[in-house]
């Protein structure tokens, strides 16, 4: 049986290919009828897992308030995202992946501070969020996979 990380893992690849795959240019493009991005989808999904699982088990988050401000919900980009950005944003598929990984494994989250998603779903543990992320980061992965096709 895979774990949540497992599939975490599997989704992380996806959006890693998807980076990798477009130029700077591309990853900015707001195809017509869209509000965002290839890159703000993936900023995104990072974002939300360190709010999701970190901040809502009251524990410090792998990025900045300033990244979290950038590519929370409701958000939208407002302008291109440099190279640099990029880098770190491909740097962050792996590395907070791996950090949640091990803070799980090893007992870190202890608390958990309930939370109901604009979806309806009611996280109550962190075991709540780590699912639900997975399923947040599939639909943003098809998402980034729709607007390949139109950059």
């Amino acid at each position: 049986m895979s774990s949540v990380f497992d599939v975490q893992k599997t989704i992380r690849e996806i959006l890693l290919k998807i980076l990798d795959g477009h130029s700077l240019e591309q990853l900015n493009k707001i195809p017509d009828g869209f509000n965002n991005n290839i890159i703000w989808n993936i900023g995104h999904c990072i974002s939300s897992q360190q709010v999701l699982v970190y901040k809502l088990s009251s524990l410090p988050t792998m990025v900045s308030e300033d990244f979290i401000a950038k590519y929370r919900k409701g958000t939208k980009p407002e302008g291109d995202v440099s190279q640099a950005e990029v880098d770190e944003i491909r740097t962050l598929l792996s590395t907070t992946l791996e950090k949640t990984k091990n803070d799980f494994e090893s007992g870190l989250f202890v608390d958990y501070n309930e939370y109901t998603t604009s979806m309806g779903f009611t996280l109550r543990h962190v075991q709540d969020a780590l699912d639900f992320n997975n399923y947040h980061e599939g639909l943003h992965s098809g998402i980034a996979m729709s607007l390949r096709k139109l950059v």
